[in-house]
């Protein structure tokens, strides 16, 4: 999976380069989180500006993200959903869980 990190206004932005986050690519997205808590961030924004399909691996993901900061007293943020990305959101009502942007700098500035 295609993933850039960069550290912005004191947050870790993770980049998610890559049109779709499924079954096929999801672990990875889930690994770089974990990794990053682990590595003492505490302070993440995923952003998803570039994905334009996510599937229940890739929300797995990212609610495991979100899961592993909440038990490291972490925020945990997500930022640039397209509209169909968004709809699994609302379908799945995670978009009550997670604080979600609309744009990168929003999240990051928040």
């Amino acid at each position: 999976m295609n993933l850039s990190t960069i550290k912005q206004n004191g947050k870790m932005v993770i980049s998610v380069k890559e049109p779709r986050v499924d079954a096929h690519n999801s672990a990875e997205l889930k690994d770089r989180i974990l990794k990053i808590l682990e590595g003492g961030e505490r302070n993440l924004v995923v952003d998803l500006e570039e994905v334009e399909f996510i599937d229940s691996s890739g929300l797995g993901a990212l609610l495991s993200g979100y899961k592993n900061a909440n038990l490291r007293s972490s925020g945990f943020a997500l930022s640039g959903l397209r509209p169909r990305v968004r709809s699994m959101f609302e379908l799945t009502r995670l978009h009550r869980v997670f604080d979600i942007y609309p744009k990168l700098q929003e999240a990051t500035s928040s």
